[in-house]
């Protein structure tokens, strides 16, 4: 039988997990959960990947979890499926979905796990959570307040409302919206640019502006890593960039 479960590529500074089930909406078995918790802690554990990117073969981004390992019929030993979106969210490289499709149910916290999340036209979203009688879990919860607001996280939640492209850029669910054309063109674009930046001070502004959100600020980590910044090769490169007027060149130390 061919491998369906998410496949990772790394390329330079940029990674990437494709979603390749798209004959049942690229829906994510508990299979796919240890094979995806894999190649996250792989992308961690390379210093050079700057950023991570999540893609999708067919018509759907992704439907979530496979509702038929719920109701007490999951795999034995599966991952839990909050605490693979939780390690999205705190992987070491910058990430960013390639929302090509309809993305739908636990699905929809995968995208909010991520730092930028690109759409494309056609693309909408729902939680059917109360529809199913599930009662999601805090690290998807907490996402959906602090990158959407209140009103929108109880709205989604609580009526299982379906919304449109347009919708979700407005609530701060997209980052943008681009053709289904350029989808690829930009999602390598925006990976090039913040694969260009000092790698200090991008990975660490970014897990620093998350604990923001979360009201979990560490703040002797912050001085720390404030206080690597300045003190890097990385910090005059750029300063010296800047002032001749040429792209940098960092190394990350």
């Amino acid at each position: 039988m061919e491998d369906q479960t998410p496949q990772l590529h790394v390329e330079g500074r940029t990674a990437t997990i494709a979603l390749r089930r798209p004959s049942v909406a690229n829906r994510l078995s508990p299979e796919d959960l240890r094979v995806l918790q894999a190649h996250l802690e792989a992308v961690n554990g390379r210093e050079e990947v700057l950023v991570l990117r999540f893609v999708a073969t067919g018509k759907y981004f992704c439907s979530g979890y496979d509702i038929g390992a719920l109701g007490g019929n999951a795999e034995e030993g599966a991952v839990n499926f909050g605490e693979v979106m939780d390690a999205i969210e705190n992987a070491r490289p910058v990430t960013i979905a390639a929302v090509n499709g309809g993305v739908y149910g636990g699905a929809t916290d995968l995208c909010l796990a991520c730092d930028f999340r690109i759409g494309v036209p056609h693309c909408d979203m729902f939680m059917p959570a109360a529809r199913l009688g599930l009662h999601f879990y805090r690290g998807g919860l907490e996402r959906y307040v602090s990158r959407l607001g209140l009103n929108a996280a109880k709205r989604l939640f609580l009526t299982a409302d379906r919304i449109d492209a347009a919708m979700m850029l407005e609530i701060g669910f997209l980052t943008e919206i681009v053709a289904e054309d350029e989808l690829p063109l930009r999602v390598d674009s925006l990976s090039q640019q913040l694969a260009g930046m000092a790698p200090i001070a991008l990975l660490g502004m970014k897990q620093h502006l998350n604990a923001i959100s979360r009201g979990a600020l560490d703040g002797a980590a912050l001085a720390r890593d404030m206080a690597r910044s300045e003190a890097s090769g990385d910090l005059r490169e750029g300063a010296a960039a800047w002032k001749e007027k040429r792209q940098p060149r960092f190394t990350g130390k």
